[in-house]
């Protein structure tokens, strides 16, 4: 499969920047002949006979007609993002120029690209391995701090060392083993099992750990679901706005103002927080609207991955707050109570409402406590701040791939307890090989790669 898809000799095109106008618009060129065609639009010089990584300055011409003044960025394989001959056109940001361009491009012997096709080139050349392909796409799409420091790691080979120091070891060991089978006569061991065992074990801690980041890899890459539950009138609206530190949701003394789910999104410490305000859940309703209004709230609350819930110190009491988190405990949410107005209650609140574990008081109108609030509210999701310089599994992919390792490392260690023959145990070791290199594509097939590199951006 690999062979069938390197030998694709086309030449791609596509606009590597977003559409609209701007400035300035890239397009990329790659292909062998990548050079021969832009040469052809570019009567200025002969690119052919100009060194890779160079840049050039000129008009692109189609016959008589000139299409833009350009500057050509210019990559010689294998030295290039693709590992193929490469021309990235810098033109005007107009939208009319950028498609004349392509369509001269496509005239004389260029293919429009598909989602993904330069990256996929750059993985089929050996330019990057399948874990930091997917980590350009995360690249792209990270929109916090965290999110891009995790992606831009696994892009230059964080994951994809690590996987390949654990294969590289095993391969090692198969080899002792399979040599093993041919001297099987002379009942002769190449491959010390205790070292063996040792390092199974060391691999198992490695690809526990590796499974156990990905609860924070998640969040880093697709951030945290917070719903502000609460009864009607509780300030949920008047948080949501301390918190944003604008007027996002409208603010009313009436009980019941917010009919809707209102979402936005808040980055604290570099991890993004989407923000739910949701409806005041009560048990009677005043219309067929408001109904619907808690209903929603009630499926945010189910579905988010922290419950945010929010009391007026004035109005609520300890039992029935025991009430709102029995609820919440039976639902194994992880929620965090916060009690508001808290100006307006003098200093006797926090005795009022002991024991009930997570609790935070702020005044959400006089912003008081709400630095503590969002503290609170990272510390809940990141345990511990040094986790995110660690490698993070942030793809479900790699997660499936990591758990049928995982399984297959507890059958290597059952076939020597049972000391079983050496072409079984060498058996089990290509299998969890086998596993491994799915991650980094060492093994895949036509079909998965398709999937994977269609959901990244056309011209990367």
């Amino acid at each position: 499969m690999l062979g069938k898809l390197q030998d694709w000799n086309d030449t791609i095109a596509a606009l590597a920047t977003p559409q609209g106008v701007g400035a300035i618009g890239v397009i990329r060129v790659s292909g062998n002949d990548a050079w021969a065609i832009v040469n052809k639009l570019f009567p200025s010089k002969n690119l052919q006979q100009q060194p890779g990584h160079t840049l050039h300055v000129g008009l692109l011409k189609s016959g008589n007609e000139t299409l833009d003044e350009v500057v050509l960025s210019l990559y010689k394989a294998p030295k290039s993002y693709t590992g193929e001959n490469v021309i990235e056109i810098s033109c005007h940001g107009s939208f009319y120029i950028q498609q004349q361009i392509l369509q001269a491009l496509a005239t004389h012997g260029a293919r429009l690209a598909k989602p993904g096709e330069f990256t996929q080139r750059a993985f089929l050349n050996g330019k990057l391995d399948l874990t930091q392909a997917e980590a350009v796409a995360d690249l792209i799409a990270s929109n916090t701090a965290a999110s891009s420091k995790n992606a831009l790691k696994n892009m230059r080979g964080g994951f994809s060392g690590i996987l390949g120091n654990l294969r590289d070891q095993l391969i090692t060991f198969s080899a002792l083993i399979e040599l093993e089978l041919d001297f099987s006569q002379e009942d002769v061991e190449f491959a010390d099992r205790k070292k063996l065992y040792n390092l199974l074990s060391e691999i198992g801690l490695q690809v526990a750990a590796l499974l156990q980041s990905f609860r924070l890899g998640n969040v880093v890459k697709n951030g945290v679901q917070v719903a502000i539950i609460g009864k009607p009138n509780a300030g949920k609206s008047t948080l949501l706005n301390a918190l944003l530190k604008e007027d996002r949701a409208i603010v009313s003394d009436i009980a019941g103002t917010t009919r809707d789910t209102i979402e936005e999104t808040l980055n604290i410490n570099g991890i993004l927080f989407r923000l739910i305000d949701t409806a005041g859940i009560r048990e009677h309703t005043s219309g067929i609207i408001e109904t619907i209004g808690v209903e929603r709230s009630l499926e945010k609350m189910r579905n988010a991955d922290l419950v945010l819930y929010l009391f007026d110190v004035r109005e609520e009491t300890n039992q029935s707050l025991q009430s709102a988190v029995q609820t919440l405990q039976g639902q194994q949410k992880n929620y965090l109570l916060v009690g508001n107005k808290v100006d307006d209650n003098g200093t006797t609140f926090e005795q009022d409402f002991n024991g009930l574990g997570n609790i935070v008081f702020i005044s959400a109108r006089h912003n008081i406590n709400i630095e503590v609030l969002q503290e609170k509210l990272f510390s809940l999701i990141v345990e511990d701040k040094s986790l995110l310089n660690d490698t993070l599994v942030t793809n479900t992919r790699h997660v499936s791939a990591l758990e049928k390792v995982q399984q297959s490392l507890h059958e290597i260690i059952d076939a020597l307890d049972n000391q079983l023959p050496g072409d079984l145990v060498a058996l089990d070791i290509r299998r969890c090989l086998h596993f491994l290199g799915e991650i980094t594509g060492e093994i895949t097939n036509e079909d998965q790669l398709d999937y994977i590199f269609s959901k990244f951006c056309i011209g990367k």
